[in-house]
């Protein structure tokens, strides 16, 4: 979100179309959200009692190859739109953006190597799984925190800065819990789900972990990372099972999409309405520039999983 605030005044100075940028950012956090300490990778390896050498190692080609396709596609969105706008002579263009007094305070450039070493000790923590993930993050912000504002007022007024973002988040948070307690309550999740099993034909079975990685990311816009990891994925899980397939499999397709590509287009996460939020678009504009360039992220990646095993048919 850092890059969108960054890079929107410099869009608008271009003339260039708001929705790149929401496009491009969310195709690259898209991808990065595989990772195993993120949400949906570590929803998988609780359900399936995995860990990241079953279900994120394996897809590590497909996540480079999903990087790389992100790169084309932002060089052909770029193409588009350089056509459209025409030459435009940069130099006549003021890119100094003058940071305000308050950016200026705030900042802690003598403190950039201990802010660097924190952030990598932190993924090393995440990675090797030295605490609980929660404890890694809380431990790092106190930390962080404490070394680059001393005073408890400039801790205050830091915190408060992010209180609204904060809120949001935990606002869409406590209503994605409502809406999901209230599909598991009533047993609707399991009906979904079950629904989702009967529609492919035993004949398929074996493509199951195929079609699960394609149904991936078309199934964020409609299924919460809870509904559909804790929901959805023990189901068809079991399924595989039964037809002898790994369970873990399934894991791995369901991670090349679900709420890792497709998460910045669902309306099921806050992270979309602040993204669209910060380049000032509309949802639904978002999601129908985007969702072509997205879902063929998936494809690539599915693509490359079965080439070099994480998938099988």
């Amino acid at each position: 979100m850092i890059t969108v605030t960054a890079m929107l005044p410099i869009y608008e100075k271009l003339g260039m179309n708001r929705l790149i940028l929401a496009g491009v950012v969310a195709l690259g956090a898209g991808v990065m959200n595989i990772i195993p300490w993120g949400g949906p990778t570590a929803r998988a390896m609780t359900t399936l009692n995995a860990e990241a050498v079953d279900i994120f190692n394996p897809v590590i080609p497909a996540m480079v190859a999903g990087i790389a396709w992100v790169l084309v596609a932002s060089y052909l969105i770029g193409r588009k739109e350089r056509k459209r706008l025409g030459i435009i002579d940069i130099e006549k263009i003021d890119f100094n953006l003058e940071l305000d007094e308050e950016t200026k305070r705030i900042r802690r450039p003598k403190l950039f190597y201990f802010n660097l070493l924190l952030t990598l000790l932190m993924l090393c923590a995440l990675l090797l799984v030295w605490l609980p993930m929660p404890v890694v993050f809380i431990v790092g912000f106190i930390v962080a925190l404490m070394v680059n504002y001393p005073k408890n007022a400039d801790q205050q007024a830091r915190i408060l800065s992010h209180a609204g973002n904060v809120l949001l988040v935990a606002s869409m948070i406590f209503a994605a819990g409502i809406f999901t307690g209230i599909l598991n309550g009533t047993g609707m999740i399991g009906e979904m789900a079950s629904a989702l099993v009967r529609l492919i034909p035993e004949s398929l079975g074996n493509y199951l972990p195929t079609i699960v990685a394609i149904t991936s990311m078309p199934l964020s816009l409609v299924f919460t990372p809870d509904a559909y990891y804790f929901g959805v994925l023990p189901i068809i899980s079991e399924t595989a099972s039964n037809l002898g397939i790994n369970p873990h499999e399934i894991g791995r397709a369901a991670i090349l999409g679900q709420m890792t590509v497709g998460f910045p287009l669902s309306p099921l996460t806050a992270a979309t309405f602040i993204l669209i939020g910060l380049t000032k678009v509309d949802l639904f504009e978002h999601q129908k520039f985007i969702f072509k360039w997205a879902f063929g992220t998936t494809i690539v990646m599915t693509i490359v999983a079965l080439l070099t095993g994480a998938i099988s048919i």
